[in-house]
């Protein structure tokens, strides 16, 4: 009786470990041919990128579809419309800044940081700076090809409420 009992421990235990060995075996690894760039790390098959990457394998700067000069169709509370030239390029200090070149038609340069909302066609820009004496809070959006930035800047007690649209 002993030996049969052993001999159905014994297959029981053999159908187990095999069961085990099948089940983990079948479990793909999702990663195993996922190539994240630029520090990006694959969690389920998808890459997970670090701050100021972008796109499926993080191989895009968010702040590439900003890069360039811009013609602005800007009109302020109580103004005309008017336009010029606005000019952003990558700000060194990181990744996921930009420096904003003449908004408001100012002739000065501010700073701003670029947040990615999850499509390469669509990022926000915001800007809290103080540079060339005015006081610049902007959000803007990037959507599909054009810029949408409503900033309010202070100039002493002189405040401008504006709105451009940036296109190339």
């Amino acid at each position: 009786m002993k030996s049969i009992r052993n001999i159905a421990f014994a297959a029981l235990m053999t159908i187990g470990a095999f069961s085990a060995i099948t089940y983990t075996a079948c479990n793909k690894d999702e990663c195993k041919d996922v190539v994240c760039n630029n520090g990006g790390t694959c969690v389920d098959g998808t890459c997970s990128c670090p701050t100021g990457y972008e796109g499926t394998t993080c191989q895009t700067k968010s702040v590439d579809k900003f890069i360039g000069t811009w013609t602005a169709t800007e009109t302020c509370s109580g103004g005309s419309p008017s336009t010029y030239q606005v000019i952003i390029s990558a700000d060194p200090s990181a990744a996921n800044k930009v420096l904003v070149s003449n908004l408001g038609d100012y002739g000065c340069t501010t700073g701003g940081t670029i947040t990615w909302n999850g499509s390469v066609n669509s990022a926000t820009l915001t800007i809290n700076d103080n540079k060339c004496q005015y006081q610049m809070n902007a959000t803007g959006n990037y959507n599909n090809g054009s810029v949408t930035i409503t900033y309010t800047a202070t100039y002493l007690t002189n405040t401008d409420n504006c709105t451009a649209t940036l296109t190339k």
